[in-house]
Parts: structure tokens; sequence; C-alpha cells
């Protein structure tokens, strides 16, 4: 089974140039914050935010979260300067680092490497800091297994839906949305193709955001579609949709209460106890190793979410 790895349901995106935002997302209820450097800061805004973050970082109370940094896609004479000054800021305090707009291998290993020597020099554990890669364009997408297989920092692969649309040329402004002259999911085939790559190199996959932030039932249809294929969460651009991301990247109670039936059940029934039996019926229904499998995988993301079961199993009287 593909590594749960930290809860990431809800990833909430915070501009590292707005002080009040970065309070406020300390007492929001998302999985992760990260904390940005790219889109949602202006050129001229930059030096000023990495101060920003490196103070909410060490300052700010972000108990129960993944702390993670956006920095800016290595096209950019940004990037050096934001890993460097964040992570000598405030790297005992910082999680993950995100490199948007990955396109080979090759940039990853740098932002591996330059972590690494950071890390030595500052004292840090080695290794500690991790990795989350965003898919933006169609070179990152091609070159998508061995961008996760590329360090193992590498925790997450994420869809980054904007610029990717613009990078093949897609005909529409709705970012995150379907689009009603195309017959089907235009972003099966990416999501797919990322959730692959995550899943064979035992990685999170995690959907990129809804930009009609008031459209709570739209966001909940496109995470839906997601949540079903297998993605462990998705971003969030505004408060409003955290609770609706927490609810759909978590199983339904009555499916995680199975799942924890399941496992106890092929626990019992292939013990001594139980017979040694790799095959029995649950109520009306067959279970096996494979069984076992998909319920460990709902299990996990139940446990992973804080969920508590609501049934227990009970082994029949001889």
């Amino acid at each position: 089974m593909a590594a749960v790895g930290r809860p990431r349901r809800s990833c909430l995106a915070v501009p590292g140039s707005s002080v009040k935002m970065l309070g406020k997302a300390q007492g929001l209820p998302a999985d992760q914050v990260f904390l940005d450097l790219e889109d949602a800061v202006a050129p001229l805004a930059k030096p000023d935010a990495r101060k920003n973050i490196v103070a909410a970082l060490n300052e700010g109370d972000w108990v129960g979260k993944t702390r993670v940094v956006r920095v800016n896609d290595l096209t950019t004479p940004w990037t050096y300067r934001d890993v460097i000054d964040v992570v000598e800021g405030a790297g005992a305090n910082l999680d993950c680092v995100m490199l948007p707009k990955v396109q080979n291998a090759g940039q990853v290993q740098w932002l591996d490497l330059t972590l690494t020597q950071l890390e030595k020099s500052l004292g840090l554990e080695v290794g500690r800091i991790g990795i989350e890669a965003q898919i933006e364009n169609a070179a990152g997408l091609v070159n998508v297994d061995e961008i996760a297989a590329a360090s193992p920092r590498v925790e997450t692969i994420i869809f980054g839906p904007a610029d990717f649309m613009a990078s093949i040329n897609m005909r529409s402004l709705a970012v995150g949305a379907l689009i009603p002259d195309y017959p089907g999911d235009p972003y099966h085939y990416i999501l797919m193709r990322i959730l692959m790559a995550a899943r064979m190199h035992d990685k999170q996959a995690i959907d990129g955001p809804f930009l009609q932030i008031r459209d709570l039932d739209g966001f909940r249809e496109v995470a839906r579609r997601s949540a079903a294929l297998g993605f462990d969460g998705k971003w969030v651009l505004h408060p409003g949709q955290i609770e609706a991301a927490n609810e759909v990247y978590s199983p339904a109670q009555a499916d995680y209460d199975h799942a924890e039936l399941i496992l106890d059940a092929y626990q019992h029934y292939t013990s001594e106890a139980g017979g040694r039996l790799g095959a029995v019926m649950l109520g009306d229904e067959m279970i096996d190793e494979a069984s076992r499998k998909m319920a460990l995988v709902i299990a996990a993301k139940g446990r992973a979410a804080g969920m508590t079961r609501t049934s227990s199993f009970t082994p029949p009287q001889q």
C-alpha cells in the first residue's frame, strides 16, 4: 500500500506578503499550510515576504499542521535566495519546501543538494526537510516518473492546473472546473498520470486549486473526482473550502468502520484460532487478501484523519 504520510486533505495557500493572513492561517483547521513566495507575491514584495514567513514560522503556533514554504521556480532569479533565507532563518520549524513548475529530475536534485548543505551547516538533521514537487506544464508531466524518483525527500506530487492549462493552450479560463465543450473530464489523464507516478514511488498525490472560492458546490464536485481516483488532498485558497476538503478526502464513517471490520475479521480468520482460512464470508461479503489490502487503504486514511470507529468485530463462538 502507498504510504499515507502526513495528513494533507486540505492544503491552505497563504501569501507571504500578508502578515494578517499569515496570522489568521494558524487558527484554521487545514492539515497543511503552505506559505507562498511565488505567484501570490509580487516581485518587489518577495524580499519582505521571506522575512514575514521566517517570523511566522518561528513565532507562530502551527501545532497540528504541516508547515511548507513554496519558493519560486528555478527559471526565476529568486529561488536560491528563497531557499537560503527561509531555511537559514527557520529551518528548524519547516517541514517541506514546495518547488513549483518542476520540469525534470535535475531541478529536484538541485533542491535536495542545497537543503543537504544547509542542514549540515546549520546542524539540522539531514534529510528532515521534505520536498513537494508541483507539476505545471507538459514537460513536468512527461517527466513525472523521474521527478517522483529524484530524491527520497519528495513527499508529494502536486497538480498545478492554471499554469498547466496555459502551457498546453487549453481554451478555458475556469481553473479547476470542467469545460462544457468537452464531453468528459479534461483533467482525468493528467490526474491519473500524476497519481500513477506518485504511487509507483510511494508518494502522496495532491490536487490543485479551484479558483471559484465562493462556489462550494463546484469545489466539492471537482474534489470528489480526484478523491475517487485516490488523491490524498487538495489545495484550498479560502478558509471556506477547508471543511469541504477535509470531508471529501476523508472516508465516510460507514466506509471507515467497514474497513476496520474487514481488517479485524481477516486477521482472526487467518490465525490459528480462526481456522487459518484464506477466504471467508463476512456477512454477505467474501473477504480475502485483496480485500485486506483495499480495507487497509481506507482504514489508513481514516486513522490519519483522526476518525474513531463506531463498531467492532466479535469472533464467532466455536
